[in-house]
């Protein structure tokens, strides 16, 4: 299934994002988006998202923009989260993983870079130590050290005061009780960025899910394994957040061979549009990824065929003669969504999305005829 989704706001850079589904290894329904333009980047995001809420968002809203304009973006809800199923029993590192080989695998890219935020650096570490061969660089921001967590007596008890707070207040209509999760995760935010976040968090999840996600992630354990990360890894950390720490980046990075760490000087978990720090994270990840964006461009210029099924090229074929999707699914005896998903795999492939993919994909074609 495959849903066009125009973002709800004007914007500088007008994406047009298409949201995927897909199954993981235990049946789940995956939900995942693409948009933007350029080098593939595969976000694992934080556990709280939700693939068409966040367009809306005065949090989220130019991480999408911005990361889009230099890189088409692959990311997707979480088990549990969004517009994946809430029906979870599995929240354990293996089924995350799990759910994100899902993901590149109905998406087709072979290789890329990947981005993973929050909790979901852990997942970003852990797929590129088990395959180092499909991860061209790994970004790593407000990452967790990837050990698990350990608590003193008072600890304990202030962790089990969090958790109650979820179970009693996550679902309720005014917002006491997630308020205080907000201002942990954004403290220097406007009032609208705060009573958006606030019905972020009751969107994109059950009480129950944001407790049993939030225990699988306290019992991650792959720190031993860091050094085993070959990819090129740069780790962004506001210094002063108090939801994943400045020492849990020095850990990762001191772990991870030859892995940079940049300071961000801000409070905020999520950076909010309007600080310093954005502005110095933007330009880091570009330039990060300015070695992917010429390789990309080499590619699509000189051999942009090469990438593609043999499928995927009979559809390019038959496109460029002007063919709709239906009559390319009778002449290939396919259903018109297997036509859209080769279509959006092949985008994926080229680095093209938005309403010029086609154009772009069939003009690629013609010029090489691969």
């Amino acid at each position: 299934m495959v849903v066009h989704l125009s973002p709800a706001r004007p914007v500088a850079a007008a994406f047009e994002q298409e949201i995927m589904f897909c199954r993981g290894p235990d049946n789940l329904r995956l939900a995942y988006a693409i948009h933007g333009s350029g080098p593939p980047l595969v976000v694992v995001s934080c556990w709280l998202s939700h693939l068409q809420h966040d367009w809306q968002s005065p949090v989220w809203r130019h991480f999408l923009d911005q990361l889009g304009e230099i890189a088409t973006v692959v990311r997707y809800d979480e088990r549990g989260f969004g517009m994946s199923d809430w029906t979870v029993d599995d929240f354990s590192l293996e089924a995350r993983v799990g759910d994100l080989e899902s993901i590149l695998a109905a998406t087709g890219l072979e290789r890329f870079a990947l981005l993973g935020m929050s909790g979901g650096s852990a997942v970003a570490m852990a797929y590129a130590i088990a395959h180092p061969e499909r991860v061209s660089r790994l970004i790593l921001y407000g990452t967790v050290c990837g050990e698990p967590v350990t608590l003193s007596p008072d600890e304990s008890a202030e962790e089990e005061t969090y958790r109650s707070m979820i179970r009693i207040g996550w679902a309720r209509e005014d917002a006491d009780f997630r308020r205080v999760f907000t201002k942990r995760f954004i403290p220097d935010a406007t009032e609208e960025q705060m009573r958006w976040f606030d019905d972020l968090q009751r969107m994109s999840t059950s009480p129950a899910n944001a407790v049993a996600s939030r225990i699988a992630r306290q019992q991650v354990d792959i720190s031993d394994e860091l050094p085993r990360i070959t990819a090129p890894t740069i780790v962004l950390q506001a210094v002063g957040d108090r939801s994943t720490t400045f020492d849990n980046a020095v850990s990762v990075s001191s772990r991870i061979p030859g892995a940079r760490l940049v300071s961000l000087e801000s409070r905020n978990h999520i950076l909010l549009a309007d600080e310093p720090a954005w502005r110095v994270f933007i330009d880091e990840v570009s330039a990060f990824l300015e070695p992917e964006r010429r390789a990309r461009d080499e590619r699509t210029t000189d051999r942009p065929a090469e990438e593609l099924s043999p499928r995927e090229r009979d559809i390019l074929r038959l496109a460029a003669e002007g063919r709709t999707n239906d009559e390319i699914a009778v002449a290939l005896t396919l259903s018109v969504r297997t036509v859209e998903r080769h279509l959006s795999n092949t985008y994926a492939k080229l680095g093209l999305s938005g309403r010029v993919a086609r154009a772009a994909a069939v003009a690629a074609y013609l010029k090489h005829r691969v």
